[in-house]
């Protein structure tokens, strides 16, 4: 123990100030007569022991509130490990203030970001004047990479308001370290502000200065029940003109009680399309199925809510999506058209089917077409492969209706450059398709109930296709023997299919069986380029516009539907498609338009980060095991639940403070002395 003021230690000769008074007894007495003294020597010895007894405790009292008083200016402490504020020196201080949506919950002192802001303030006020400062929140915004005055921390932290930016911890630290570490003669010091949810604090800290102390501070949120969605997607991947879908719907109960018939409404374009009702257990998932028709075609935005108290942000889900007027399909013939794919396609208005010769293939034209049918090629030139590749690579659907006399090697060389299966031998043996793979989308919703005895196609000459092991393979149709007939390869953001032979009668008579049109229907339909209904703020930065077809000016615009807000993104053409870059643009929740010329050609939506609804945090004593095993002495949470920041500071900085203990026993010393001369007789 030490002490602040060690000067004060020689008042403890005032302790001699009792005793003295005590050893003399300055009280006068006077003499009484009494006739018989026989009862008063019995009396008089039982006094003054009472008496003298009385005395000694009471200078005691006495004695030991001058100890503590003296004590207590004397200011003792017990000295820290590791001094971290130097008043001999500059000192560097980063102080991170989490603002992100989980602060908007209720603490003791209004919500959490309140309570924060009030930490931040109070940990400036411990440094001088000459210390300088960086305030940071999850915006990581340019201003913010700079160290500003003390005076000028009181107005930047008054600013920090509620974000949907989401930051990982190491990020944040790395972030502080970045500026801290130009200040290399300064003491530098970060300190974390946040209530440390679960999702943002990864399972290895990582502090890239060895210099640099970082202190958690947590706060700590009164409650943490919460109701919302987290994702949504329809039942069929392409929505077409009259079509009856599905809209599914995740929602999450993170609360330790049920909810009974909860509402979730489904909005279109600002009309509701569905409400239904739904119940959710304690800490459990639900899907709510929402159906609703698609009434015409053209760019749709959508809008599902649920209504919860008090943490609210989550309750609104914006998703965007186009319902196809027409998919384009391209069919690229060796000799003649094929009158089955005609048959099945020309009848149909929602496809646009073009016919060309092997020989005469606009290469320029290819990214405008959904689907490529390549019908019975015999050869396969390297730069028209390489155009193929580069058409699935976009997210084009390439089938593949094999020549039973193809020069295979150069078709399985474009196949093999996208991880697809290969074509090898022809097997000349009769056999059928024996099963389909009725889990697949392609065939998921076709079929009402499958006969225990149902007649699948006769298959008289194939060839053989060999998966690739290490590609995700998704069979089809398979055939007795084993063999595929029919293979889907997800490559890219395209797929590709694989018909073991060709359409014709004298190899299988698939062409004129009942599941070639749903089979071919549901390919093409499938080939409709899947975008995304929703992107969230703060992760997908890259917006990719495909097969738009665009000319004039290459200048976009994001324009948010329910407000003012627009911007100019920035973008760069890839082969045939755009990329849009958000760069943080983009701030609020909602729906978004992509203007061209004047015109929407894309609607995209933007939702918060489903994380920060997950109201699952870090406790005091989890953190700071978690500090110790990350054996970085420079890793330390600060004790704050049941103190002032100010107070938990200076005893970092000059240790263990005693003098308030014993003020604290001076006063208890002085009513024990109070007590013993009012009532000890």
């Amino acid at each position: 123990m030490e002490f602040v003021n060690p000067g004060f230690l020689y008042a403890l000769s005032a302790v001699a100030i009792p005793v003295i008074i005590h050893l003399f007894n300055f009280r006068r007495f006077r003499k009484v007569y009494f006739t018989n003294i026989k009862f008063l020597s019995e009396l008089k010895q039982k006094t003054q022991k009472q008496s003298r007894l009385k005395h000694l405790l009471v200078l005691l009292m006495r004695i030991l509130a001058i100890i503590a008083i003296v004590f207590a200016f004397a200011r003792p402490f017990i000295p820290a490990s590791e001094t971290v504020i130097k008043p001999d020196k500059k000192n560097a201080v980063a102080i991170y203030i989490d603002n992100s949506f989980s602060m908007q919950s209720g603490s003791d002192v209004g919500n959490l970001l309140d309570k924060a802001n009030t930490r931040a303030k109070e940990i400036v006020s411990v440094y001088s004047s000459s210390d300088v400062f960086q305030i940071l929140t999850n915006e990581f915004d340019g201003g913010q990479q700079r160290l500003v005055s003390q005076e000028e921390t009181g107005s930047l932290i008054d600013e920090v308001v509620i974000s949907p930016v989401v930051r990982n911890l190491n990020d944040v630290i790395t972030r502080q370290s970045d500026l801290l570490s130009k200040e290399f003669s300064a003491n530098r010091t970060a300190f974390i502000i946040s209530d440390f949810q679960k999702s943002v604090v990864p399972e290895k800290i990582i502090i890239p200065d060895s210099m640099l102390n970082v202190f958690f501070i947590p706060v700590r949120a009164i409650n943490t029940d919460n109701l919302y969605i987290d994702s949504c997607w329809f039942s069929v991947p392409v929505q077409l003109a009259g079509q009856n879908v599905e809209m599914n719907v995740r929602i999450i109960n993170h609360a330790d009680n049920e909810y009974k018939q909860i509402p979730v409404k489904l909005t279109i374009d600002g009309q509701q399309k569905a409400l239904a009702g739904f119940d959710i257990s304690a800490q459990d998932k639900k899907i709510v199925k929402l159906p609703f028709t698609n009434t015409g075609t053209g760019i749709y935005a959508g809008m599902l809510e649920i209504t919860d108290y008090p943490v609210n942000f989550d309750d609104k889900f914006y998703f965007s999506y186009h319902v196809s007027s027409q998919i384009n399909i391209l069919i690229i013939n060796q000799n003649r058209e094929n009158v089955y794919l005609n048959s099945l396609f020309r009848n149909d208005e929602l496809f646009r089917v073009t016919n060309e010769s092997a020989g005469s293939i606009d290469y320029s034209a290819l990214s405008s077409y959904n689907l490529i049918i390549l019908n019975e090629l015999r050869q396969l030139a390297s730069g028209f492969g390489q155009e193929l590749i580069q058409f699935v690579e976009n997210g084009g659907s390439l089938l593949i209706l094999p020549a039973m006399n193809m020069e295979d090697q150069e078709f399985n060389s474009m196949l093999t450059k996208m991880g697809s299966a290969t074509y090898r031998r022809v097997d000349s043996s009769d056999t059928k398709i024996s099963s389909m793979n009725l889990d697949h989308p392609i065939f998921s919703d076709v079929f009402d109930e499958i006969p225990e005895n149902i007649d699948l196609p006769v298959v008289r000459e194939s060839f053989v296709i060999i998966a690739n092991s290490q590609s995700r393979q998704e069979p089809l149709l398979t055939m007795q023997s084993g063999n595929l007939f029919l293979n889907v390869q997800p490559w890219k953001d395209g797929k590709i299919y694989l018909f073991a032979s060709p359409l014709e009668e004298k190899y299988s008579n698939f062409a004129k069986h009942a599941i070639f049109v749903p089979t071919l229907y549901k390919i093409a339909v499938s080939s409709s380029f899947d975008e995304n209904l929703y992107y969230t703020i703060g992760q997908n930065e890259v917006i990719t516009l495909r097969n738009k077809g665009l000319k004039g000016d290459e200048i976009f615009r994001i324009s948010n539907k329910n407000s003012d807000f627009e911007f100019i993104p920035e973008h760069r053409r890839v082969n045939s498609n755009y990329e849009l870059y958000i760069h943080s643009q983009v701030k609020n929740a909602g729906n978004y338009a992509v203007i061209h010329d004047d015109r929407e050609i894309e609607g995209i939506s933007f939702n918060y980060d489903p994380a920060e609804s997950k109201l699952d945090f870090f406790t005091q004593d989890e953190l700071t095991a978690m500090a110790a095993n990350s054996l970085n002495p420079h890793l330390r949470v600060l004790e704050t639940s049941d103190q002032p920041i100010v107070r938990a500071l200076e005893e970092l900085n000059q240790g263990k403070q005693l003098w308030w203990w014993f003020v604290i026993l001076a006063l208890v010393f002085f009513a024990a002395e109070t007590l013993l001369l009012r009532f000890r007789r």
